[in-house]
């Protein structure tokens, strides 16, 4: 497998901006699988809209690097090329001293090379020192190009030209992209807009920053670092023959796409729908809700009573219902928006949420499952990150016992009524061996008619 891998010396440096961009002109030419770094929702979803592929996520906290070398085999099989989008700067991870959860871990643990970005805004010779500094810093780390992005204009360049050329001999410049305020990707309060907003304009502009690119360059050194990777299956296989309700739409999206997979791989069939656009909750064994932004939908959500009342009467049943984040949020009585408006919602979970300005994370989580959790045993990873409190009424019962992480009160989380649960910490399937053996033994233990292994 041949790839690269976009990093950056720091956030806010345009290299989601950029990889859209490469993404999007290199799948013109051949086939490109994505993959994004860390715990991260958007992204993956420009990636997907650039290459029609589904982009994955790489994270070394919550995934193991046997397991992430094969994620990266098993989805680049039939590609040319993968390209992976770094997170924050390129040594930034769970620690000071750790490069645990970092774009360089994943650099090493997949021995593809390095193009870094770096934010050339009124640097020349300094650009060069901070190339050299990120080289240098790891040898194990193999950064080999660059891209020096918001070039100001022809004596910028040149000058740049003559910095680069002098000092880093090694490295290849793959581009100098000229600054152009028009050209980004908007933000949002938990990071970039979602694929909604992702309009014809913004992706002609962020085509003509691939185009600005060196292809040939950055496909070149892809070759040089050509490497062996696993490419069987990472999910368990089994056939619970089951149903799972999955509402994926402009309030509901984020998913890691592994859980999907993970979910289909089991016998458990996500059955998508639509419900900030009032479509019923289909006719299934149990029920997904990923987080997202339900805030800012309340109202449609609220009004969608075929919606919130199946999930009503799936939990009267018995059947499982797993929420995370926005989910958990949507599993409520009820919740109150930025604007003070308290909308119902699914009366799932004898709690309320209220929408605040305080941010909890991001944050990488760790929790140790109760008893009374009706999915998972033993610790689990994943992260959080939400501008809401949940407050649940007297003698609430929690699924876990967070060790890292903020989770709803009391390093507490995970509210369960019954065989249901939702949590504001989002999991990744592949953080465990078996994710979805939880929701097979919830099927069976209420609908004997389901079978699993």
């Amino acid at each position: 497998m041949k790839g690269v891998i976009i990093a950056g010396t720091g956030s806010g440096v345009g290299k989601t901006t950029l990889t859209a961009g490469i993404l999007s002109s290199l799948s013109k030419r051949m086939k490109v699988q994505a993959f994004k770094v860390g715990p991260d929702f958007i992204d993956p979803m420009y990636h997907t809209a650039a290459t029609g592929r589904f982009s994955r996520n790489l994270d070394s906290f919550m995934m193991d690097d046997q397991v992430i070398r094969n994620v990266v085999g098993y989805n680049s099989k039939d590609a040319d090329i993968c390209v992976v989008e770094g997170v924050r700067g390129l040594y930034e991870g769970f620690s000071g001293d750790s490069d645990l959860g970092s774009t360089a871990h994943i650099a090493k643990i997949l021995g593809l090379p390095v193009v870094l970005v770096v934010d050339a805004g009124s640097l020349t010779r300094s650009a060069a020192a901070i190339v050299n500094g990120f080289k240098d810093f790891d040898p194990d780390v193999k950064v080999a190009g660059v891209i020096l992005n918001k070039v100001s204009g022809p004596q910028h360049t040149d000058k740049l030209d003559v910095a680069m050329g002098r000092y880093c001999p090694g490295i290849r410049v793959l581009g100098k992209i000229r600054k152009d305020p028009g050209v980004t990707l908007g933000q949002r309060h938990l990071g970039l807009h979602t694929i909604k907003s992702f309009d014809a304009e913004t992706a002609q502009g962020l085509e003509a920053v691939g185009d600005a690119v060196d292809l040939d360059g950055l496909v070149g050194l892809a070759e040089d670092f050509s490497v062996d990777l696993p490419d069987s299956s990472p999910f368990h296989s089994d056939d619970a023959h089951a149903k799972v309700a999955v509402p994926m739409d402009t309030a509901f999206s984020f998913y890691y796409r592994d859980n999907l997979d993970c979910l289909s791989a089991s016998g458990l069939e996500p059955v998508y729908f639509d419900a900030v656009g009032g479509e019923p909750l289909p006719d299934a064994d149990m029920a997904y809700l990923g987080g997202g932004y339900p805030e800012l939908h309340a109202p449609e959500i609220s009004a969608n009573r075929d919606f919130l009342e199946g999930l009503s009467c799936m939990a009267s049943e018995g059947k499982p219902i797993y929420g995370e984040c926005g989910g958990l949020m949507t599993m409520c009585r009820s919740l109150e928006t930025a604007d003070g408006s308290v909308h119902g919602m699914a009366e799932v979970l004898d709690a309320r949420t209220v929408f605040t300005n305080k941010r909890h994370g991001p944050t990488y989580a760790i929790a140790e499952a109760t008893p009374a959790n009706p999915f998972f045993t033993g610790r689990v990873k994943g992260h959080e990150y939400h501008y809401s409190d949940t407050y649940p009424s007297s003698n609430p019962v929690y699924g876990f016992d967070v060790l890292r992480g903020a989770g709803i009160a009391d390093k507490k989380d995970g509210l369960v009524s019954g065989s249901c649960m939702g949590a504001y910490m989002h999991q990744h399937a592949l953080s465990m061996g078996d994710w979805a053996k939880g929701f097979r033994k919830s099927l069976v233990r209420y609908d004997e008619h389901i079978r699993w292994r």
